[in-house]
């Protein structure tokens, strides 16, 4: 079968079309699936530290209150029990911390409880828990257990002792697992369509905190992550759970009792917008294609006439003296040559939808401001410049209450209305960049401490002078520290700028913090 050279040229075209469009759509689809993991695991490992540390400060407030307690019932244990009762009912009630309170004496026999409908007052603890707090004689965090009561809870308990250090019995709470407790108001409701979650597990691994009840005291020491939290690690990775679920997990450790916090996504669902992307690519090059190919086949077509034309010749070369027809056939190189700009011209369309797309995965969709892959690959050019740079870490005052006052769609207009005064409010040269969330950092060239701190401050009392969309206004709490000087690397610069927002968030917020050394 003769194939014609207007179909064979075509077929070439189309193959090398496909191909450049097939490699391009790829390397972009890897890249925004990296950036999207990096980007999921990062969030996940920040929000799983954030959770652990504030429970571990809560926990250790709950031992120290109840080491207070313990001395204030020392006088009362010789079965004063109107004091008794007046003290425990004070844990329970006012200090919000435990689902129930007892006191037990050196027996293990409970001589207070609260709430007095638990019935076991008189009653001799043989629990698991109850057993160690008499044994050890000091402060406690258990393992999870089954109660007097019939509950899966968690005690803490606080050795009692008196003046002459002899030993009285223990004062202690409990935490229900499956029901509600203080745990559900630390870690909140954290459970999202897309198949999100946190969950919280003990030192042996087992969990001790999770959205669904019927998971609560599931062994997950198999898990990968749990094994890294039952060491202490803090971290993250991608992660086949004990489900069988491609996951990609932030995980911390809460030190003062020896557990772990997981906070989790789906890995299907962080890579979503890759799929969605690759879509808008074919969607948006299909067109540019078309045009291409029908362009490519008008300018064979006048290809293949001048081909024909010397094939007529060579078969009746005999007949007759062609030079002055080749002569007039020259046009010929011309049709090639507007075929090559023609691909090249198409191309060129092409990788500059797919740069277009490129430069989209740097910047951030709701804010426009640089995102954190973006602001990363800035800090990391200038800091092997050797270039003096600052950075300022900002973070929105109280914006989770604005989300959970006016809605998520007026905290995006409060995180919009700041990424535009931070455009406006910074020197021509400084990059905005959102952070995460309602965290926002500002890259600062040829800056010190002392700019940025100015700068900052000017962009907080602009801020605190405008209304923002919540018809009110906000304020926002700012770290600032510059490389060299404070820092070495820019993930030392940016955790010591982190450290300063913490300062100023810890002494009252809507304030300007910078390293004093």
């Amino acid at each position: 079968m003769k194939i014609s050279l207007k179909y064979l040229i075509l077929l070439v075209v189309l193959f090398s079309v496909l191909l450049t469009l097939f490699s391009s759509l790829y390397a972009g689809y890897q890249l925004e699936r990296e950036t999207l993991i990096e980007n999921t695991l990062e969030t996940n490992r920040v929000y799983a530290e954030k959770l652990a540390n504030t429970t571990d400060d809560y926990l250790t407030f709950t031992l120290q209150t109840l080491k207070i307690s313990s001395e204030i019932l020392a006088p009362s244990m010789k079965r004063n029990e109107e004091a008794l009762l007046t003290e425990v009912n004070q844990l329970k009630y006012q200090s919000n911390m435990f689902n129930s309170v007892a006191v037990a004496d050196q027996t293990g026999t409970v001589i207070a409880v609260s709430p007095e409908s638990l019935e076991i007052k008189n009653k001799k603890l043989n629990s698991p828990a109850a057993l160690q707090a008499l044994n050890e004689k000091k402060p406690l965090i258990s393992k999870p257990f089954i109660s007097i009561t019939g509950r899966l809870v968690i005690f803490i308990s606080h050795p009692i002792f008196d003046q002459k250090g002899d030993y009285l019995g223990f004062v202690g709470g409990t935490i229900y697992l499956k029901e509600k407790s203080i745990l559900n108001e630390l870690l909140g409701e954290h459970f999202y369509d897309d198949g999100s979650y946190v969950y919280v597990v003990d030192g042996d691994g087992r969990i001790i905190y999770h959205q669904s009840p019927d998971r609560i005291n599931d062994d997950g020491s198999t898990n990968p992550v749990v094994q890294k939290l039952m060491k202490g690690k803090n971290g993250a990775q991608r992660v086949i759970n004990t489900q069988g679920k491609d996951m990609l997990a932030g995980f911390a450790a809460i030190p003062t009792a020896e557990w772990g916090v997981v906070s989790q996504r789906p890995s299907a669902m962080a890579l979503a917008p890759s799929n969605a992307m690759i879509k808008s690519m074919i969607i948006t090059a299909l067109p540019l294609i078309l045009i291409s190919l029908i362009i490519i086949s008008l300018l064979l077509t006048k290809i293949i006439q001048p081909l024909q034309q010397l094939a007529s010749l060579a078969e009746h070369s005999s007949q007759h003296d062609q030079k002055q027809d080749i002569a007039n056939i020259h046009a010929w190189y011309y049709e090639a040559i507007q075929l090559k700009k023609a691909l090249l011209s198409s191309f060129r369309i092409l990788h500059e939808k797919v740069s277009d797309f490129q430069q989209q995965s740097s910047t951030d969709p709701l804010t426009g401001l640089r995102n954190r892959r973006a602001m990363s690959e800035h800090l990391a050019t200038l800091a092997e410049g050797k270039r003096p740079f600052a950075v300022i870490l900002l973070d929105i005052d109280y914006f989770k209450k604005i989300n959970d006052t006016y809605g998520h769609g007026v905290g995006d207009e409060v995180l919009i209305f700041l990424a535009r005064l931070m455009k406006e409010t910074v020197r021509e040269g400084d990059i905005c960049c959102r952070y995460g969330g309602e965290e926002f950092l500002i890259i600062l060239p040829e800056a010190d401490t002392s700019l940025a701190e100015h700068a900052a401050e000017e962009l907080r009392i602009h801020l605190e002078q405008t209304i923002s969309p919540t018809s009110e206004v906000i304020t926002i709490s700012a770290g600032a520290a510059a490389f060299p000087n404070d820092a070495s690397t820019p993930a030392e610069l940016i955790n010591l700028a982190d450290q300063c927002l913490y300062q100023a968030k810890q002494t009252g917020r809507n304030k300007v913090i910078i390293p004093t050394f």
